[in-house]
């Protein structure tokens, strides 16, 4: 069962965030023109294996599409996920 979740841009702490009951898996960012630079993606050990990241990066993604910004995903999971979702492929820089 997947618990309701709620995402927001957190811009004082360049993070976005993904709060599942009282847990929060969270992205550092920075943004450079036309870039979305993810730095880290972590999430708490009760979140991990409920798919909180995989949701998480669907709205980083859709965030950096709204914003006409390509991806610089710094951090191993943000960049395996890019590569594994090909319909965000076209976000990666370089």
């Amino acid at each position: 069962m997947v618990q309701d979740s709620t995402f927001q841009d957190s811009p004082q702490r360049r993070r976005f965030e993904l709060t599942v009951g009282h847990e929060t898996a969270w992205a550092d960012y920075v943004r450079e023109p036309g870039l979305l630079v993810i730095r880290h993606v972590y999430a708490p050990p009760p979140l991990r294996g409920t798919g909180a990241s995989d949701r998480l990066m669907s709205q980083v993604a859709a965030t950096a599409r709204q914003e006409g910004r390509r991806i610089v995903p710094l951090c191993g999971y943000a960049g395996s996920w890019l590569r594994a979702h090909s319909a965000h492929r076209d976000l990666v820089a370089g």
